[in-house]
């Protein structure tokens, strides 16, 4: 069988962001890249060009304009009430305050550059339930969603001025790494389909291919958070198809330091992927936050808060996991819906996804019936009811392993709407006092309904989704140092071995800790891909 051979100054292991944007930096360094990826060209870009594409920056221009005043000193914070890190979690830490003290620079210029520009007003996710979340809105989302992201750094590749020192060749499976004289000095793999093996060669490598919450989902399942319990008998796959932890194996074999792989973030309001193109395909839903929390008995999940979406997701992925059947429902009416429903990607998004700015203010001023519509209409955890009677009967029409009580969802859902009757001044529900509070910063109140009872006439139909925990990204994976190098076991850099983005947990081994603040998965791609680029180089950044 024949054996291609591609050689290079860099081998670059994944076309992700945090691989793309290692290129940029090598090509304007004057070096020659290969990159590895193990997709089709359409798929350049990886998860991050599916994404919604928020990413969380610190005492940004925009925050300024919009009188958001932040700073370092306060993400940080921030950062560490959500990651509550391990005390020996040493270069998490360090990688942390690195972010918070320069996404301005290596981050916000960067995509700036690359002519990627933000929607105006600053987003506002994981507040914080029981502790500090985000004390200032910081998720800045591009205009174009992740799709715009890789568009403009994509785009920066096929115009740079040496665009002949970069190679591009896809389909290739990573499976080991070459070592000679204690230093590595290239990968081989082999092709997906033919299997025809090859191999690159170079003065350096950087392993840029994903984490390991995806694929066949064996690894979330062997490394799952061992105090929530056995994981979900279904899980949905909100990663990558290829993100199966392959070259985390690869690295561990040359003695790389793979640390914290229990630390998953995974989201709550996870559906079924309507023609899904891999096994356990999901869609991941952001949780409308006027609409109400169900187990799979129907009854509401409030011990001891109720649920709330924006508040914090770890919490929520617990609480889900609690449950019986490991499942939950949230009932909204349609009203809701097409105010506050939405879909962390880029395909569902259009108005984002494509820039349409016309289309986004219409949806703004008069729901995204669109989207709506499409998903009830593909999707089978999306039901409509035009009455409690009728939505209990439907839920329990599913084929769910466990029965909704018609007492117990109605008395919920009267409860909660008489309190909205009595007015604000005499709310004692935690889930109106947060919607208060998120609608007195104009970002949120964009977005959340007025306090919209659930059993409404003039706001029906009913819909309740189905909702399952979907997986998304791993915030463990291969220690590194600050310059990228990947760390062996006994802390030591190996030499001509680097990681970055979420390979390397996104920075360390695990930049996050327990938790995140939203949209610093792909800011540490950018922070990551650009400190291994220079490192290599001998350059600072």
């Amino acid at each position: 069988m024949a054996h291609r051979r591609f050689q290079a100054d860099v081998v670059i292991v994944g076309g992700g962001l945090a691989g793309m944007t290692a290129a940029c930096e090598l090509l304007d360094l004057g070096r020659r890249v290969v990159i590895l990826d193990r997709d089709v060209p359409e798929r350049f870009g990886g998860l991050a060009k599916e994404s919604f594409g928020g990413v969380m920056m610190v005492d940004t221009p925009l925050q300024r304009k919009n009188g958001i005043r932040d700073s370092p000193e306060l993400a940080l914070s921030d950062w560490l009430s959500c990651a509550d890190f391990e005390e020996d979690a040493h270069w998490p830490r360090k990688w942390a305050e690195l972010y918070v003290h320069r996404s301005g620079d290596i981050i916000h210029e960067y995509l700036k550059d690359r002519k990627v520009t933000f929607l105006p007003v600053v987003n506002w996710p994981e507040r914080g339930l029981f502790k500090p979340g985000n004390s200032v809105p910081r998720w800045h989302i591009a205009w174009g969603t992740g799709f715009g992201i890789i568009e403009g750094i994509q785009g920066w590749l096929r115009a740079h001025h040496k665009r002949g020192n970069l190679e591009v060749h896809f389909g290739c499976k990573v499976e080991a790494l070459d070592v000679s004289a204690g230093t590595i000095t290239g990968v081989s793999g082999s092709l997906e389909g033919s299997r025809e093996p090859f191999s690159a060669t170079g003065d350096a490598v950087i392993l840029a291919a994903g984490g390991m919450c995806g694929g066949d989902l064996s690894k979330v399942r062997e490394h799952w958070y061992a105090p929530w319990g056995a994981p979900p008998e279904k899980l949905l796959n909100g990663s990558h198809r290829y993100a199966d932890g392959l070259v985390h194996d690869a690295a561990e074999a040359v003695g790389a330091n793979i640390t914290h792989l229990d630390k998953q973030w995974h989201y709550a309001a996870g559906v079924d992927y309507p023609n899904a193109d891999m096994p356990n395909k999901g869609l991941s839903l952001v949780p409308p936050r006027s609409a109400l929390w169900f187990n799979a008995l129907g009854e509401r999940i409030m011990d001891p808060v109720p649920l709330v979406g924006y508040t914090d997701t770890r919490y929520l992925v617990k609480q889900i996991c609690r449950q019986p059947g490991q499942y939950s429902f949230q009932l909204m009416n349609w009203k809701i819906a097409i105010k506050e429903l939405a879909i962390s990607g880029s395909e569902h998004m259009k108005a984002f996804r494509h820039k349409n700015k016309v289309r986004l203010l219409k949806e703004l001023l008069f729901g995204n019936t669109e989207l709506v519509n499409r998903l009830i209409g593909e999707s089978r955890d999306f039901i409509t009811a035009g009455s409690l009677d009728e939505m209990v009967d439907k839920m329990n029409d599913m084929g769910n392993p466990f029965t909704v009580d018609r007492h117990s969802l109605k008395g919920a859902v009267a409860a909660y709407d008489d309190q909205i009757d009595r007015g604000p001044a005499f709310f004692n529900d935690d889930q109106l006092r947060r919607i208060a509070n998120f609608r007195t910063y104009r970002g949120d109140r964009l977005r959340t309904c007025k306090f919209q009872k659930i059993d409404a006439p003039s706001a029906r139909p009913l819909i309740a989704v189905r909702e399952f925990i979907l997986s998304r990204k791993s915030l463990g994976g291969i220690q590194t140092d600050l310059s990228c190098r990947v760390l062996s076991q006994d802390g030591t850099p190996i030499s001509g071995l680097y990681a970055a983005g979420e390979t390397a947990g996104f920075g360390g081994g695990g930049i996050h800790g327990k938790g995140s603040l939203e949209g610093t998965f792909l800011g540490s791609c950018v922070l990551m891909g650009r400190i291994a680029a220079h490192h290599i180089c001998g350059k600072g950044l």
